[in-house]
């Protein structure tokens, strides 16, 4: 669980939900998701991602790592998406999003869309759609270089910043490793409504943003039947009408 003490101490005077996110951010997504499905109130803290929001010392001083989204549920700081819907889940248990059984099969599907996150999907979001908008000025990179202490986003940025750009080859990289988990969750579906059967649980809230933001960068979803059969359910859903289509109508037109 991704509890932090954040260099701002004033947020642990903070009372109820409170939520700093993006609109574009598919872990924003799935954690806006998640408090619709268990009818919470939270308090918005929103971030343009697009005006480099997230990109000040008054944010890092919130997230050591500048990312959306962060929760705050009664002073107490909660980082990275996947960590924060499963400590929802726990905290606020009616609903529960968890399978009536083989809950270590869900969190391994949540450790998954965690683990390919930078590795994959930011590179593949990046290189198709975002990395022109999301330029960074000389000064931008500067103080975002003197903020970012992480090693593997600094990293990462470094590759598109100035002059440079993720290309082909990333894009390549990126479809090989999507394409590798898109087989496993088409397998998965295969007589299924739900990624872990009947019940619907956190293991589609991780996992049905990435498939909104992907396909919006043109990723080829056509050769996954189950896939698409899956996604389509969830528009009957009001968390993935209040959880994405509300802040993010169509990512292809971001």
């Amino acid at each position: 669980m991704a509890v932090i003490v954040p260099a701002d101490k004033s947020v642990a005077a903070l009372e109820g939900i409170h939520l700093y996110h993006g609109d574009i951010s598919n872990c924003s997504m799935r954690v806006r998701m998640t408090l619709s499905e268990k009818g919470l109130r939270w308090t918005s803290h929103h971030l343009d991602l697009k005006l480099k929001e997230n990109v000040s010392d008054a944010y890092f001083g919130i997230n050591p790592n500048g990312l959306v989204p962060t929760l705050i549920d009664n002073g107490v700081v909660h980082i990275e998406s996947n960590d924060i819907i499963d400590y929802l889940d726990e905290t606020y248990p009616e609903p529960s999003l968890r399978p009536a059984g083989d809950e270590d099969g869900m969190l391994e599907w949540l450790h998954l869309a965690a683990a390919i996150h930078v590795p994959a999907v930011k590179p593949y979001v990046y290189a198709t759609k975002m990395q022109k908008k999301l330029k960074k000025t000389a000064e931008e990179q500067e103080r975002y270089d003197a903020l970012q202490k992480n090693r593997e986003l600094k990293t990462f940025h470094a590759r598109h910043a100035g002059g440079s750009e993720l290309g082909e080859a990333d894009i390549a990289s990126a479809r090989e490793t999507l394409g590798a988990c898109f087989d496993k969750l088409e397998n998965a579906l295969e007589g299924r409504r739900w990624i872990m059967g009947d019940r619907f649980t956190l293991a589609d809230i991780s996992w049905i943003p990435v498939h909104f933001v992907l396909v919006g960068c043109g990723y080829p979803i056509e050769p996954y039947p189950n896939v698409s059969r899956w996604a389509a359910a969830h528009r009957d859903r009001e968390s993935y009408r209040e959880g994405i289509l509300k802040w993010c109508p169509d990512f292809s037109k971001v």
